[in-house]
């Protein structure tokens, strides 16, 4: 496909940023981690906005307790690895994305690797500690960090800069401040235990936000949720959706 093809596919985009905008977006790379329930649906969502590089982690394969929420999820993809499925499902929306897909476990020794000269991380996690140590890389390497999180029908979201709050401190997690230790890391997963509750509109809807996140952060348009400002939402209540700060 030529060049022509990534603007006409972005016809119905384009009214509403300019040219110069789309293309910061264009020539940006994201990495994510987490190609499941929130990850993948991000992962499309920025394949269909014009994203022009993608970084894809999980460790993990298809399983059938994913498809009532996971949409890379399918009884065809059942026993297949989700960073692989989600390259090939960007390459069938948007072949202009350079794509390069891991299948690993994040940990403190290729996390650096990992993210290397991304714009921007997308947290698409379902585990504390990792978010830490994805945290503080980003931190480290002066990169946004996009927060998503879910719990049944609860979801929130926002967005660490090199200047604000860290995700640790905004947390009062207890590894806040602390290497991380054998101790401190037993203390990080005792935070979250268990395999939480969810219903498929949930990650859907945390995954569109990060990927809306992602584009005003690098096109430089709208206003961006940054920490310590946090929105939060219960699709079970009316008004669902709030604006909150730490």
């Amino acid at each position: 496909m030529n060049e022509d093809t990534y603007w006409e596919m972005l016809t119905r985009q384009m009214p509403l940023v300019s040219t110069e905008e789309q293309e910061k977006f264009k020539n940006a790379k994201i990495t994510v981690i987490g190609c499941g329930g929130i990850g993948g649906q991000c992962i499309e969502m920025l394949a269909r906005m014009g994203i022009g590089e993608l970084i894809l982690v999980d460790e993990d394969k298809f399983d059938l307790t994913n498809l009532n929420r996971q949409s890379l999820s399918t009884t065809e993809t059942i026993g297949c690895e989700k960073s692989a499925v989600a390259k090939q499902k960007v390459k069938t929306i948007n072949p202009h994305v350079k794509v390069t897909s891991h299948t690993a476990h994040v940990d403190e020794t290729n996390i650096g690797e990992i993210i290397g000269d991304s714009n921007l991380v997308i947290d698409a996690l379902d585990n504390v500690l990792t978010r830490v140590i994805v945290s503080r890389k980003a931190v480290e390497n002066k990169i946004p960090y996009v927060h998503g999180a879910i719990h049944g029908t609860l979801g929130q979201i926002t967005v660490f800069l090199p200047n604000t709050k860290s995700y640790e401190e905004m947390f009062n997690l207890p590894s806040f401040g602390k290497e991380l230790t054998e101790d401190v890391i037993e203390d990080l997963k005792n935070v979250a235990s268990g395999t939480p509750p969810v219903i498929g509109p949930t990650p859907t809807i945390i995954s569109c936000l990060e990927a809306m996140e992602a584009y005003k952060i690098i096109t430089g348009i709208g206003k961006v949720t940054v920490a310590p400002k946090i929105l939060t939402f219960d699709l079970l209540n009316l008004g669902s959706f709030s604006l909150e700060e730490l």
